[in-house]
């Protein structure tokens, strides 16, 4: 083998990060093998298994794997004995060994050990929806949504949106300015799926001040102003009317506080 160098497929249908450690310890053994790695994670697909290992085969590698889907697993014991690939299950005989002592058998869920389940998952599809959809930035994103976020400016429309979709939420938020043109997706999602954001003015004029500072500006300017706040507060009150939608003042309140009045009031509505 030219060079000692040896290609390594670590598969998993998890992080991987079992068969990579147990891989690391045996190669810290022969210092004199130059490992190529090539880590395959999250494989739940067996079209994307098989190509991984037809490329395993290519390469004349060695594959390690912890699988534990069944189908994913047995399909990958069948094609390496066929194909002559070598292949080594890290998990597979201590799992047997255990279900014997046991008399009990594996639930055989990927990503067990790191709650890599679909809930994970869904959590963070719902993470990067709040990402994507957030302020405004796609206004299809609306109704996509499980809930539509609206707000001027310091109503804590982004932080709640990522608290609720840790909660597995989708959340899409938009920001509302009397000069801004409402997009016309928002009229035709629910309106029991939207929730307006709002505030006491002079709370908001003391967050837009510090904001300002924050930023190195003048803490006196139109953003701040107390009759423009006014002005964006009533349009605000005047849209959430429209639409008919629940409105929220989170002056006083914290993220944790207003998620729970909106997972009560309007999700499980």
């Amino acid at each position: 083998m030219e060079n000692n160098q040896i290609d390594f497929f670590v598969i998993s249908d998890s992080v991987g990060e079992t068969a990579r450690k147990v891989l690391n310890a045996v190669l810290s053994q022969y210092p004199g093998v130059q490992p190529i790695i090539h880590q395959y994670p999250f494989v739940r697909k067996q079209e994307e298994l098989e190509n991984i290992l037809i490329n395993a085969k290519e390469k004349n590698g060695i594959i390690i794997h912890t699988l534990v889907i069944d189908n994913l697993s047995s399909f990958t014991e069948k094609y390496c004995q066929t194909e002559n690939i070598r292949c080594y299950d890290v998990l597979k005989k201590l799992v047997e060994d255990l279900s014997e002592i046991t008399a009990t058998k594996p639930i055989k869920r990927a990503g067990a050990l790191h709650q890599l389940d679909d809930e994970y998952f869904n959590r963070i599809s719902a993470i990067e929806f709040a990402v994507k959809y957030d302020d405004g930035k796609d206004p299809k994103g609306l109704l996509e949504a499980d809930l539509v976020l609206l707000g001027v400016s310091r109503t804590s429309k982004t932080p709640l949106s990522m608290f609720l979709a840790n909660k597995n939420i989708r959340v899409a938020n938009l920001p509302i300015l009397p000069e801004a043109q409402i997009p016309e997706e928002l009229w035709e999602v629910n309106p029991k799926k939207i929730v307006g954001l709002t505030n006491d003015i002079e709370t908001l004029v003391n967050f837009r001040k510090e904001r300002m500072i924050a930023y190195g500006l003048s803490e006196e300017t139109i953003y701040s102003n107390i009759e423009r706040i006014k002005e964006e507060i009533n349009f605000a009150g005047n849209l959430y009317n429209k639409l008919g939608c629940y409105v929220i003042n989170v002056a006083k309140r914290s993220i944790e506080e207003t998620a729970e009045i909106i997972i009560r009031n309007v999700l499980n509505k």
